[in-house]
């Protein structure tokens, strides 16, 4: 019997993946199709034909992500909740923010924030303590803190969403539209990313990799806060006035959230792989997850970043149409987007038509984010063009 007939036998008896959904899975679906018909018969006066468009199809990914990873429906339940609760304190009146005490050290969009760096700190000494104490303890209170800060972030974000429409309709605007916004959304998603794999590979020994970006990034918005008073809430640029913001945005930082983590779990690929040349027995080559592994997760992220990178690049180019009558103007934002884009789609190629491995893979991956930095922070900082509206 062919390898292809046993498999056929021994995947006839499995169920499909609709027979396999339960009583709670339909209710989690159900209640997913609830709240975006809510949002539609509430808002739908005051949305275009666009808008409407990407609620519907961001319900069935919702239930959709719920059914194949069942610990996002308890963390979108919990944001949903407490977003829902501080949309409802300010009521219409933003300076209840001042005299609110959930509001003001807890749900409002700077505390909920603060609150985020918080546990990203504690769980970043969580995540390193429990690499080199070898505590599984340490670990799940790291990843019940990066959990937390993950929520704490998105509360942050959707109540800065309703703050601005407070402070006026015409300012009102989806929360990614600069800096400050942006790194909350590169650290939440690097973090659900890490979360999903860690879960996926039943590990926790990559955490401390991991959180090393995501602290960076944050050494990054703090400063901006304080040094630049990021936070405020400014109204939008009349480019960025546009429904393309919604889609384009957060598809490129699931390409850089991706692209970072294939780089630290590169850095921990070329740690064990010295250690067990080295030193067997040591602290990397017997906590950290095997070569296999890691070489998998990183193909696995880089595809992941890849996908979602090229959808944001064309859809930019479409934005730019729209914006600016021509899909390609060579700005340096968008010839950097393509020298990333290029870099990992030479990394695939690679992988796909040579069968390149290990270090080397390893190494090009941890390069690829200093490529990856530089179109994300780079560009803004040194170089000028139809993207200045990001600069520092």
């Amino acid at each position: 019997m062919s390898a292809s007939q046993e498999t056929l036998i021994k995947d006839f008896g499995k169920p499909s993946f609709w027979s396999a959904l339960t009583l709670f899975d339909w209710l989690w679906a159900a209640l997913v199709a609830g709240g975006a018909a809510y949002v539609l018969y509430r808002y739908g006066a005051v949305m275009d034909a666009y808008e409407t468009g990407i609620l519907m199809g961001v319900a069935p990914l919702l239930a959709g992500t719920g059914w194949w990873w069942k610990p996002f429906r308890t963390f979108a339940l919990a944001v949903a909740a407490l977003s829902l609760c501080a949309v409802w304190l300010y009521g219409t009146q933003l300076s209840n923010a001042e005299t609110n005490f959930f509001l003001q050290y807890l749900l409002a969009s700077q505390s909920a924030v603060m609150w985020m760096s918080a546990l990203f700190i504690l769980a970043t000494l969580s995540y390193f303590i429990s690499l080199f104490a070898r505590s599984d303890y340490a670990g799940q209170i790291a990843s019940a803190l990066t959990w937390s800060a993950a929520a704490s972030g998105l509360i942050g974000l959707l109540v800065r969403w309703r703050e601005s429409y407070l402070i006026h309709p015409d300012v009102g605007h989806i929360p990614v539209s600069n800096l400050y916004e942006v790194f909350i959304l590169f650290m939440l998603i690097t973090a659900l990313l890490y979360l999903y794999y860690e879960a996926r590979y039943q590990t926790r020994a990559l955490g401390a990799f991991v959180m090393l970006v995501i602290s960076a990034a944050l050494a990054f918005l703090l400063w901006f806060t304080f040094e630049r008073a990021g936070h405020e809430i400014q109204p939008l640029v009349p480019a960025l006035k546009s429904y393309w913001m919604k889609i384009h945005v957060p598809a490129n930082f699931i390409g850089y959230g991706a692209f970072s983590l294939a780089a630290m779990v590169g850095i921990a690929y070329l740690l064990r792989a010295r250690a067990e040349r080295v030193n067997p027995q040591g602290l990397f080559a017997t906590r950290l997850p095997s070569l296999e592994i890691m070489d998998n997760l990183m193909y696995k992220a880089i595809t992941l970043g890849f996908g979602f990178f090229t959808l944001a690049t064309v859809l930019g180019a479409l934005w730019a149409a729209e914006a600016w009558g021509g899909y390609w103007s060579w700005d340096p934002k968008e010839t950097w987007a393509l020298i990333v884009l290029l870099n990992n789609a030479a990394w695939l190629h690679f992988r796909f038509t040579k069968g390149w491995r290990g270090a080397p893979m390893a190494w090009w991956a941890v390069g690829g984010l200093l490529v990856t930095t530089f179109a994300f922070m780079g560009v803004n900082m040194f170089l000028s063009g139809l993207h200045s509206y990001g600069s520092l």
